[in-house]
């Protein structure tokens, strides 16, 4: 395993982590004893950061998450987030005793008396600029119930926000290879101002792995079926704003990368490990299967400066005008 400092934090983490949505069940169905299994064997092979919710499956991925760490003698970093509950657009809701409720509630899930990193989760921009969120923050890492906060943003506007007026430890960050922007600008602003970037959706929601084609379908409570259109919440979210039939086409596009680096998935997770500013990718999983093929991109064949310009044009020229939603 690698490792790789996040921000100014005191945390030392896998280059290659996890998200863990799909524990809470909101990418189909996936049973209390295969999450722990496969979370027990992503920390058997290195890995020591996992990212959740309190959303997640209505607090099971943070509940999952806790006991199977309880069990564990390694030190396993956790991050959360909140946000996404009760009145969550409204600035005015995001008071001292309401976040301080929210964390509580994500303590008492993780059995943890400190959550490693706290992070609001794909808040408005209204959230960013006009609540108090930010001095709540501050307040609950005084008081050392969190140890440092970051943001979970939907634009790179919402991320330069954040990198230029708080003292945010991370940004989490939409970006794959089919969602190239952030790059760009956002998350070189965030390597100039030493802020960790964790590389959430960097499969784009599957579609990277390449199993997929334009008749295949996905249970009724898998998010890429209910808000593969942006339903529910940012479509971004979702094979990353992309509309699913022609983001079949351009994954098509880009097959050639898995013959020299170990696969689509594997390379396309290789891609975002070499992009400057990235700290870690936190692909999903749900079974050790998925753990271990995610893990084989941290002994890849590195792609060639030409493989990465290549890759740059395609994006800019195939792909960039068909993202959907806020960017």
């Amino acid at each position: 395993m690698k490792y790789r400092p996040l921000g100014t934090t005191d945390m030392s983490i896998s280059s290659v982590s996890f998200g863990t949505w799909a524990l809470g069940g909101d990418w189909g169905d996936v049973t209390e004893e295969n999450a722990k299994s496969a979370l027990n064997h992503a920390i058997d092979r290195g890995v020591n950061f996992f990212d959740t919710a309190d959303v997640y499956g209505g607090g099971r991925s943070e509940k999952i998450i806790g006991q199977v760490l309880k069990e564990r003698s390694e030190r396993v970093y956790v991050a959360t987030k909140f946000g996404r509950r009760d009145d969550f657009t409204n600035p005015e809701n995001y008071t001292y005793e309401k976040v301080r409720q929210y964390a509580e509630e994500s303590l008492r899930n993780l059995q943890m008396d400190a959550i490693d990193l706290y992070q609001i989760h794909c808040p408005t921009t209204e959230i960013l600029t006009q609540s108090d969120v930010f001095t709540v923050l501050e307040d609950l890492k005084k008081e050392g119930l969190i140890r440092y906060y970051g943001v979970s943003v939907e634009t790179d506007d919402q991320g330069k926000f954040v990198l230029e007026n708080t003292n945010a430890s991370s940004l989490q960050v939409i970006v794959n290879l089919l969602r190239q922007k952030p790059v760009k600008e956002m998350i070189a602003l965030a390597k100039d101002k030493h802020v960790g970037v964790l590389a959430r959706v960097p499969l784009a929601s599957g579609l990277l792995t390449g199993k997929y084609s334009k008749n295949s379908t996905f249970p009724e409570n898998d998010h890429r079926h209910y808000n593969r259109d942006g339903a529910a919440f940012n479509v971004g979210e979702t094979f990353g704003g992309l509309p699913f039939d022609k983001a079949i086409e351009l994954v098509d596009q880009v097959q050639w990368i898995g013959k020299e680096h170990g696969g689509l998935a594997t390379a396309s997770l290789k891609w975002l490990l070499q992009q400057e500013g990235i700290t870690a990718v936190i692909p999903g999983f749900k079974s050790i299967k998925q753990v271990d093929n995610n893990l084989e991109s941290l002994e890849a064949l590195p792609f060639s400066p030409q493989e990465l310009e290549r890759l740059s044009d395609f994006y800019w020229k195939e792909v960039h005008s068909h993202i959907r939603g806020a960017y």
